[in-house]
């Protein structure tokens, strides 16, 4: 994310007015505005993915997939965020027009440039939602998927797809706030992955 110099000090309903009548997306943190950076041709399709197989399967059930689009409120001063998938079961989320607040799962795919902030900083910014469940992190350049899960008791457990699965040749997602499952393989179908660097491989 870049900082945009001439949006700055932006209370949360300057912000949403100026964001807006811009042409690009931008995200918002304590009264900084950060444009967004374009995403691979991997991020899309895995984003798309995903949409296409979550509506199947929540039609009908009164939770709704949301995309890229669509902006998250943290608190009424902000953070908001455009997560690459969101999915709501909340009525007041149905019926809000420009802003979601409390979603029950989010995906983020990643990118190099913004994997730390997406692991780090944004996960604890997304903590502060009392009604999420679930935070995904999608892995853009190999088969990877870390899924943050709240507990009962209110901590954050992590399990990795596929290592820390049984199955590890044929792996099976699970999304447990959804009550969801499908094959890793459908997340990542037909996505063109780049090749290990050679310093990777030691070529």
């Amino acid at each position: 994310m870049i900082a945009n110099p001439q949006a700055r000090g932006l209370t949360p309903d300057e912000y949403l007015a100026w964001e807006r009548e811009q042409p690009i997306k931008h995200e918002y943190i304590d009264g900084e505005v950060y444009a967004m950076a374009g995403g691979t041709l991997a991020h899309n399709a895995i984003t798309v993915n995903l949409i296409s197989i979550l509506r199947s399967k929540l039609r009908g059930t009164g939770c709704k997939v949301y995309a890229t689009d669509v902006k998250v409120r943290v608190a009424a001063k902000g953070p908001y965020f455009y997560p690459d998938l969101v999915v709501s079961c909340d009525e007041r989320d149905h019926r809000a027009t420009e802003v979601l607040q409390y979603p029950k799962l989010i995906v983020e795919v990643l990118s190099p440039s913004t994997a730390g902030f997406d692991r780090g900083d944004k996960f604890k910014f997304y903590r502060r939602i009392a009604t999420l469940q679930e935070y995904v992190l999608i892995d853009s350049e190999q088969v990877g998927i870390d899924c943050y899960r709240k507990t009962r008791a209110g901590k954050w457990e992590l399990t990795g797809y596929p290592d820390d699965v049984e199955n590890e040749e044929n792996p099976i997602l699970e999304l447990v706030s959804l009550d969801f499952q499908c094959p890793l393989a459908l997340v990542y179908e037909e996505v063109e992955l780049p090749e290990p660097s050679s310093q990777m491989t030691g070529d």
